[in-house]
């Protein structure tokens, strides 16, 4: 059985290994895609169903019945904002559909303080490389985004 993520919010995919952050960059979480968001205030969606396990500002993880953890980190050092460029919809522990709205980050904003505003979405706890179907280009909100299989 496979499961698959969907793109929770729209712009560019570029890969792990472009992302200014070595913890991503090198897979040490686990493997995926990121997302180069396109400009002005973005709703960031839940990648997959399941339930919230951590909310924080800047970042989220969705865990699956299965028990797989999906993380969203909405850019790099971006915890330094405090949360002023992040509104949360949902707390953690509630269930949420994949499309639900979780976040909405104020990309500008997030740009004009110097940090970078791409999107690691990861696979918790997976191999490096180890999912699939990663999508290339554009890709809009509820978009097919990457897979891996249970």
């Amino acid at each position: 059985m496979s499961v698959h993520v969907v793109s929770p919010l729209a712009g560019r995919v570029v890969p792990l290994s472009s992302v200014p952050d070595s913890v991503f960059a090198e897979q040490m979480l686990g493997s995926g895609v990121a997302v180069e968001p396109v400009a002005g205030t973005v709703e960031v969606l839940a990648p997959v169903a399941g339930t919230v396990a951590k909310l924080h500002p800047h970042a989220f993880v969705v865990t699956t019945g299965d028990g797989a953890g999906v993380l969203v980190h909405l850019g790099i050092d971006t915890v330094e904002l405090g949360g002023s460029a992040f509104t949360l919809h949902v707390a953690e522990q509630d269930a949420v559909a994949a499309g639900t709205p979780v976040v909405t980050m104020d990309v500008d904003l997030v740009r004009a303080q110097g940090l970078p505003a791409v999107c690691p979405v990861v696979l918790m706890e997976s191999e490096p490389d180890g999912t699939r179907d990663h999508a290339a280009g554009e890709v809009r909100p509820g978009d097919p985004l990457f897979s891996w299989d249970v």
